[in-house]
């Protein structure tokens, strides 16, 4: 089966630090743009942050900006967001996912996986 596996989310309190990992299973993501999403009860998936396929560009929505990074190890065939100074706002399930290019609608990417969820809380 082609899709993601999310993990390394869990429960951290306000200014804490996670790094989500991004396994793909079944495919290559080499040649892939990797986006991170975010969902919270009742709205749609927020876009969080991209990687182009070579690494070499990377892209932030304004609320995360200088707190997360996102990168990628392509001989592992996985993808990180590395999320400090977190914010209860943060919370939801995150989602990775594959593109041809980086794009902000998640209804451009393919192979999701289930998520991780990610609780910021006192």
């Amino acid at each position: 089966q082609l899709q993601f596996v999310e993990s390394g989310g869990g429960l951290v309190q306000p200014g804490g630090s996670l790094r989500l990992s991004c396994a793909a299973s079944g495919f290559t993501l080499n040649y892939s743009a990797i986006g991170w999403f975010r969902q919270v009860p009742g709205k749609e998936r927020g876009w969080v942050s991209c990687i182009s396929s070579s690494g070499g560009s990377t892209n932030y929505a304004d609320s995360v900006e200088g707190r997360f990074t996102i990168s990628r190890d392509n001989a592992k065939n996985t993808v990180y967001l590395q999320m400090n100074s977190l914010k209860p706002e943060d919370t939801g399930v995150y989602y990775c996912a594959a593109a041809r290019f980086c794009m902000k609608n998640w209804y451009g990417y393919s192979y999701w996986g289930q998520g991780t969820q990610v609780t910021v809380s006192s």
